[in-house]
């Protein structure tokens, strides 16, 4: 989006220095110092050059494996519920949605906060960073489901966004115009993490148990990101005395900013229970749970595939937006009605976590140009991304809860869904039907058909 460049330069003009997180997408490459150069000196290269793929590169690293880590929940689920300490509960997967549901609902107010206090971003790395590396130390001494909800679930997600934001903020700096490659390059890095985590994570689990696996974890996090935190440094002059411009909240008037939250919300619902069953359910149809980790890794391969290639797509002015978030969730949502709901084999359910990890990830990526979409104004543009992530972030809390509920109590052998899972595919399949079925009223009404740029 070309409105996002636009903005970026009418800023630094006015001398206001206040990072805005929603002009930018992320950015592979560890950047040299540029904040300290004086006013009028030329910037770091945007949307490319060395210090942009630098800090992309870093992102990248941080994305994988602090973010792939609570998407790799399902061994965890399975593992957790085969233990004496919980396997009587139904709401383990609450600790897993926690984790990664407060990263999206936390959104908009950590934006607003980075925004407020630019200058701060390096101090909140700094804080954030270590709290989610304690909190899996904290876990790993935990003997009750509510002592993990507490520490591998809420502490660690607290962590996560505390740093993650700021680290949005300074990539957003360096990709503008090229923000959906930069968006599908960074959201593919949890994916292709997920190839290595459900593996090593169910090794592990089966061979030492969860406390010595998630102090690995920890350990491991700490010496592959620390290091890479100094090389965070922004590319836009941060001023101590300007205060950032006011957010222009008109895009809520913008009837396509509400086809997007509303879909973008029945996504949330139903996109986050594949991933956190498909071990259990291998495991249901007499598959190792080997296997189970395997069908994670299939996923998490095929969400690489799918967010580099909807990224890359969403900056083609000739595509629009709402034709390919609506493609992604009506065939993730078809895959979930047959390819698993039908599935008793692990061909058939290898191919399901191969279309629903493309189609289904892949919603994902367009988010950065759906808040352009809803408005040219930069403030504005991340405003209405934290609000889409708050949409997601409701559905993935409520995941937990409504799973427990939603759970049969026993199996039936060549039944749909085994039985115990049924009602949680119907479910899943159901929101992502209503997410794909919503955003063609874009259409209708002639809203959304062109992106800003």
């Amino acid at each position: 989006m070309s409105t996002v460049t636009t903005t970026i330069e009418h800023e630094l003009q006015e001398n206001q220095r206040q990072i805005s997180i929603d002009e930018h997408d992320t950015a592979p490459t560890i950047p040299q110092e540029a904040t300290e150069a004086p006013f009028g000196h030329s910037l770091p290269r945007a949307d490319g050059g060395k210090e942009a793929w630098r800090v992309l590169i870093v992102a990248f690293v941080f994305e994988a494996l602090l973010w792939g880590f609570p998407l790799s929940f399902g061994v965890f689920q399975q593992y957790y519920s085969q233990i004496p300490e919980f396997q009587d509960s139904a709401y383990i997967s609450v600790i897993g949605t926690v984790a990664s549901g407060l990263s999206y609902l936390a959104a908009p107010v950590m934006i607003s906060v980075v925004r407020r206090y630019a200058r701060y971003r390096n101090v909140m790395i700094w804080v954030g960073w270590p709290i989610c590396i304690l909190s899996l130390l904290f876990s790993s001494f935990a003997t009750t489901l509510g002592g993990l909800v507490a520490t591998q679930g809420v502490l660690y997600g607290l962590g996560f966004i505390t740093f993650y934001y700021p680290i949005l903020s300074i990539l957003n700096e360096y990709w503008i115009a090229r923000r959906g490659l930069a968006y599908g390059i960074m959201c593919a890095a949890s994916g292709l993490a997920g190839t290595v985590f459900p593996f090593a994570i169910e090794t592990s689990l089966r061979k030492y148990g969860y406390p010595t696996t998630l102090r690995a974890i920890a350990v491991g996090l700490c010496i592959l990101t620390g290091p890479l935190i100094p090389f965070l440094r922004p590319r836009v002059p941060v001023s101590a005395t300007i205060a950032p411009a006011r957010t222009d909240w008109s895009f809520l008037h913008n009837p396509t900013f509400w086809l997007y939250s509303l879909s973008n919300l029945a996504m949330g619902l139903g996109y986050f229970f594949p991933s956190l069953y498909i071990p259990s359910y291998a495991t249901a149809n007499g598959m190792t749970s080997l296997q189970g980790a395997l069908l994670l890794t299939l996923m998490s391969i095929a969400q690489v595939l799918g967010q580099m290639t909807f990224g890359y797509l969403s900056d083609q002015p000739r595509i629009p937006l709402p034709f390919l978030a609506g493609t992604s969730m009506l065939i993730s949502s078809l895959a979930v009605y047959t390819a698993w709901g039908l599935a008793h084999t692990f061909p058939v359910l290898a191919a399901f976590s191969l279309i629903f990890g493309f189609f289904g990830a892949g919603y994902t990526a367009l988010w950065g140009r759906m808040g352009t979409a809803v408005s040219s104004e930069p403030s504005a543009a991340f405003a209405a991304f934290g609000l889409l992530n708050v949409g997601k972030g409701i559905g993935n809390l409520a995941a937990g809860p409504l799973s427990g509920a939603l759970l049969g109590k026993g199996l039936e052998v060549g039944g749909y869904g085994v039985g115990r899972f049924a009602a949680v595919v119907l479910f899943s399949g159901t929101c992502l039907a209503v997410s794909a079925v919503v955003l063609p009223l874009g259409f209708v009404k002639n809203i959304g058909l062109r992106q800003s740029r």
